[in-house]
């Protein structure tokens, strides 16, 4: 049994060695698409062009101004004097945020008395609308502390906060949305290139007639689609080393767990990913309808249901459940545990026996369907 497994595994190697075009995409490819989506997935706002409608042009005026374009949040693009000009700006684009402040600002201030300052906010993009008030509730914050400590210092009051909130963040402390995506868009990559180059390689047996001579060897379905799934494997996995090399190199991202942990659960992702290949080839009559089949049952689950982009907690329930169609939801798990957390296996082994039932399942009924193909 072992000998004719190899066998298949050798044959497969070999045909993968011809076809450097194959090779090409296996190996690169999953680069580019790091690189491309690595670099245009990105949730962070910087560069926020503003507009200042300045009623009340005074010295708190413009050290509020300057504390908010100081930092690279936001720019500068100009300043208004009437009412008109704000609508103008925010529909052609030219700014994103419009900060109004009223006449009698610096009298207020001076008084003691509560200032409103009006930030009007294209809010067309509502993840970008949500960041960009954040960012202005932040450096609202900051002046209106400074100018509490101004007062108490010139008054010669004690300053007493009651409550001294300060968060810290864990394992993303800079709160960079692309430490976070990366993991997940390395499981889409693995998850796309093994389940269609293991689909495409048993199809394209059947269209170059060689599946015949197959099917009349000793040699029995599970060996032949064992034989099959080992070299795609190890190129697998070396694709994937190549992925998290790409991801250090590019984005700093550093495994903080243990390796052994993170070979393992990509071994068990790969062998799912893996066995759903081998089972489109076996319902698939011709390369293009595996090409099909295997981008919407890797591509889009893995995009949309897997937790990549879109969290599952906010999803209904109904959706909840679909999204266990694709491993890589839970590969995605294993992922940002390792290399986000340093977490250990108590963190995720429930993902590694989904993904081990996964895989058998898959491998069991591709077994089941090319038996019946046979007995045809």
């Amino acid at each position: 049994m072992f000998n004719r497994i190899f066998a298949i595994a050798k044959k497969e190697m070999r045909q993968l060695k011809r076809d450097m075009r194959m090779l090409f995409i296996v190996f690169f490819f999953p680069v580019v698409l790091l690189a491309i989506f690595g670099y245009a997935i990105n949730f962070d706002v910087h560069h926020i062009k503003i507009a200042v409608y300045d009623q009340d042009r005074s010295e708190y005026t413009r050290d509020y101004v300057s504390g908010l374009i100081s930092s690279e949040y936001f720019d500068l693009v100009t300043y208004i004097d009437n009412d008109d000009q704000i609508k103008k700006l925010l529909d052609e684009k030219i700014v994103q945020v419009v900060v109004v402040f009223p006449k009698d600002l610096s009298r207020k201030l001076l008084s003691k008395q509560e200032v409103k300052i009006q930030f009007l906010v294209d809010g067309v993009d509502g993840t970008s609308a949500n960041v960009i008030q954040n960012y202005v509730n932040a450096a609202t914050f900051s002046y209106s502390l400074q100018l509490t400590k101004e007062y108490l210092a010139v008054t010669g009051k004690q300053f007493y906060v009651p409550i001294d909130l300060q968060p810290r963040f864990w394992f993303n402390p800079d709160l960079q949305s692309t430490r976070f995506l990366i993991p997940g868009l390395m499981g889409m990559i693995l998850i796309i290139t093994a389940v269609i180059s293991i689909s495409l390689s048993i199809v394209r047996e059947k269209e170059r007639g060689t599946i015949e001579q197959i099917n009349v060897s000793p040699l029995s379905s599970i060996e032949f689609i064992l034989g099959k799934t080992i070299p795609y494997i190890v190129i697998s996995l070396i694709n994937a080393t190549i992925v998290l090399l790409a991801g250090y190199i590019l984005f700093d991202i550093v495994i903080k767990g243990n390796i052994l942990l993170l070979l393992f659960g990509t071994f068990a992702f790969l062998f799912a990913a893996l066995s759903l290949g081998v089972f489109i080839s076996t319902i698939s009559d011709s390369q293009q309808v595996a090409f099909q089949a295997a981008n919407v049952t890797s591509l889009l689950p893995s995009l949309i249901l897997s937790g990549f982009i879109f969290p599952i907690e906010s999803m209904p329930v109904a959706i909840q459940i679909l999204t266990n169609i694709t491993p890589a939801k839970f590969y995605i798990v294993i992922l940002r545990a390792i290399l986000l957390r340093g977490a250990g296996i108590s963190a995720f082994w429930d993902q590694l026996i989904y993904l081990g039932i996964f895989g058998i399942f898959f491998i069991a009924l591709a077994t089941v369907v090319d038996k019946k193909s046979k007995n045809k």
